[in-house]
């Protein structure tokens, strides 16, 4: 744990230390004058709050696709008949193994071909649904009872009604393991970004601070402007995480159950 926290708890540190503290030696851990300057340097060199308004809306849209897209086949694949279940689920599963970089290029000539490049819908719609998502859902919505559902089937309800009111209710800690697994790899999702956006403006905030980053003109040699900005980066995973872990903490303890 030390390991996993010593490199976070640094960079959280040093965004907040002056540049006497930062280039101290031996290392000064905590900070002998506690500033916000470096936050105040990088918002007037970059444009910040664009680049976090596009990160969030598309973390938080890519998540809800996610859970409405994954939750609606996961259940399908569970709880349902039809032709062709098992091939669908066989290809799901093939897809978990294919590795996401080679997936760039077809991809990418996808999006170039429809002329979503440099647009919002070029980083959102290739992960409106994943197969890691159709997987955890499927495996949780089998664990619900048949009886229940044919309970209400029985009552008059529909198959809309059932999985809306009945089934999504029952897998609350899946639907927030995914979430956050979700949130986490959109926030932080370089590659695609960098590679379907040409327009600064709409670039992510991993992006953006990447390209800040090598620019020397702009860092001016400072590190705590750098690690302001990876302070931003990762404060909203975190935010996240701590709204979600009950839920996440609950789905991983009954995984091995479903």
């Amino acid at each position: 744990m030390a390991v996993m926290v010593a490199p976070f708890l640094w960079m959280a540190l040093s965004a907040f230390k002056s540049e006497k503290d930062l280039g101290a030696t031996p290392t000064v851990w905590i900070p002998e004058d506690w500033t916000l300057i470096h936050f105040e340097k990088l918002v007037g060199l970059l444009d910040v709050g664009a680049h976090f308004f596009n990160s969030t809306l598309v973390a938080v849209v890519v998540t809800a696709c996610n859970l409405v897209f994954c939750s609606m086949l996961g259940y399908a694949l569970a709880k349902l008949n039809f032709a062709g279940k098992r091939p669908v689920f066989a290809l799901v599963m093939c897809a978990l193994m294919v590795p996401g970089n080679l997936m760039l290029m077809p991809m990418f000539v996808m999006v170039s071909k429809m002329g979503l490049i440099d647009s919002y819908a070029a980083l959102i719609l290739p992960f409106a649904a994943g197969a890691f998502g159709v997987f955890l859902m499927r495996q949780f919505m089998t664990a619900i009872p048949d009886e229940l559902l044919e309970a209400a089937r029985i009552d008059g309800a529909g198959e809309w009604f059932i999985f809306w009111r009945i089934a999504m209710p029952l897998v609350k800690p899946a639907l927030a393991t995914l979430a956050i697994f979700t949130f986490l790899q959109s926030w932080n999702n370089f590659l695609w970004p960098l590679v379907a956006t040409n327009d600064p403006g709409k670039y992510t905030l991993p992006v953006a601070l990447a390209t800040f980053a090598i620019d020397p003109t702009k860092t001016n040699g400072s590190n705590g402007v750098l690690m302001a900005g990876a302070f931003l980066v990762v404060l909203p995973v975190l935010l996240v995480f701590i709204l979600l872990q009950r839920y996440f903490t609950q789905g991983i303890a009954t995984a091995g159950l479903k």
